[in-house]
């Protein structure tokens, strides 16, 4: 399993919100930059990009998120308000290993039917997910759709993996929901990647042992819960 470090970019900073509330923000880093120079440099082999504001319609880090992937040595994996074909062929012209999208490709298939085709393997979907319901447009709708229905629905595209969030878990260090992790990986035919209330290394053990492929880490690395080396020694392929 491959632990990736998150960086949520809000107003051109590196940010970690808790519960995915934007009034509750408990970490923020003025420099984007260094702070993936920092992951980097640590060993870690890939990085998850998302612009928040874009994601919630409050603004835009694209100019940000442009510079990181030009100046990225490792894989990059990049979304938040990715919703149509010219951001898609952008973010890859530009360097992304993968384009991950969440709102757009849960509420049209068809369009994320072209996306996976055009870019096979290169597509992560994302999917938010709050007591086994799927919420969109920045955590802020619920689309009464249940996660397991979801996975179905998206059965024999080409994608490169799908990403689950737990956003009830989200920011709050209090263990990641192994058995939405468990299920997930189960129903999917794809890797997934999980993502949401991750505290500790008996966490990220427990998600390898349910066949876990990836955990997007965000709280438990930028406030030091679980130290980066050790991230770097067990889970950093």
């Amino acid at each position: 399993m491959i632990v990736i470090p998150a960086i949520d970019l809000r107003e051109g900073c590196v940010v970690q919100l808790v519960g995915g509330d934007f009034s509750k923000e408990a970490v923020r880093l003025e420099n984007p930059h260094e702070v993936a120079q920092r992951w980097t440099g640590l060993g870690f082999s890939r990085l998850h990009i998302v612009d928040l504001d874009a994601a919630t319609g409050r603004g835009s880090n694209a100019a940000i998120v442009r510079e990181l992937l030009r100046d990225a040595t490792i894989q990059i994996q990049v979304g938040g308000g990715v919703r149509t074909t010219d951001q898609v062929t952008e973010l890859f012209d530009a360097g992304a290993t993968s384009v991950v999208v969440g709102t757009r490709a849960l509420e049209d298939r068809d369009w994320l039917d072209d996306m996976a085709h055009q870019h096979p393997f290169g597509i992560l979907v994302a999917a938010d997910v709050r007591e086994r319901r799927v919420v969109t447009h920045g955590w802020a709708r619920d689309s009464r759709r249940l996660i397991l229905d979801v996975i179905e629905d998206l059965d024999g595209l080409p994608l490169a993996g799908l990403l689950v969030t737990a956003v009830h878990r989200e920011g709050q260090m209090k263990g990641t929901d192994l058995p939405l992790m468990e299920a997930v990986a189960e129903a999917s035919a794809w890797p997934v990647l999980a993502s949401g209330g991750i505290a500790s290394l008996a966490d990220l053990r427990s998600l390898e042992d349910r066949r876990i492929a990836g955990a997007v880490l965000g709280m438990a690395l930028y406030t030091g819960a679980i130290a980066p080396h050790i991230l770097v020694e067990e889970f950093a392929q």
